[in-house]
């Protein structure tokens, strides 16, 4: 499907908070964590996989995704070089909600808390991007069902990634266009 296509069935519902922590945004990394091995957690890969079945071959200039798996550390020389302005790293966490909810994770409000199977805690990722980017890092949990070893995503999972898909194209619609137009009327080029 076309991201033209894809933005016309986009309806304006921010329901995690996403498109508010998105507002000032000049470029996007989505990075989607997780293991295809282990059932729902495999929901912060399905996003990533989802949001590429949207945009096909387009892809706005302000946006970047990263297919982390398990270890999303590997991919920070790759992150850091795109220069975002914010960073959404989507993961199965266990917030306490029925599986497929999706909960907006500040990084300050991560420690200690369970997410899936990472060789390096989310924390420490979170505050090595923060500070090498200065740049905003959200984290953007989905409750998982059952992560046993070899189980497939449930349902829930699947439909809970395609809907934050979708959440986070209508929220990164007009990424850089605000700061484009403020450096046009300087004069300064981006």
């Amino acid at each position: 499907m076309s991201l033209f296509r894809m933005k016309k069935q986009l309806t304006s519902h921010d329901t995690c908070g996403l498109e508010t922590a998105l507002r000032q945004a000049r470029r996007i990394a989505v990075v989607g964590i997780g293991s295809d091995l282990r059932g729902d957690d495999i929901a912060g890969i399905l996003v990533i996989r989802e949001l590429r079945a949207a945009l096909g071959r387009s892809r706005p200039s302000g946006l970047r995704i990263f297919d982390g798996g398990t270890a999303p550390e590997n991919l920070t020389g790759e992150i850091l070089r795109c220069k975002p302005s914010h960073i959404l790293l989507t993961d199965a966490a266990d917030l306490g909600l029925k599986p497929g909810a999706v909960k907006l994770i500040e990084p300050e409000q991560i420690a200690g808390m369970p997410f899936s199977t990472h060789v390096l805690p989310l924390k420490i990722l979170t505050d090595y991007l923060t500070q090498s980017l200065s740049c905003r890092v959200i984290v953007l949990g989905i409750q998982p069902g059952r992560t046993d070893f070899g189980r497939t995503p449930s349902k829930e999972i699947k439909q809970a990634a395609h809907r934050l898909a979708r959440e986070i194209l209508l929220a990164a619609r007009d990424v850089g266009k605000q700061h484009r137009r403020l450096a046009f009327g300087t004069g300064t080029q981006i």
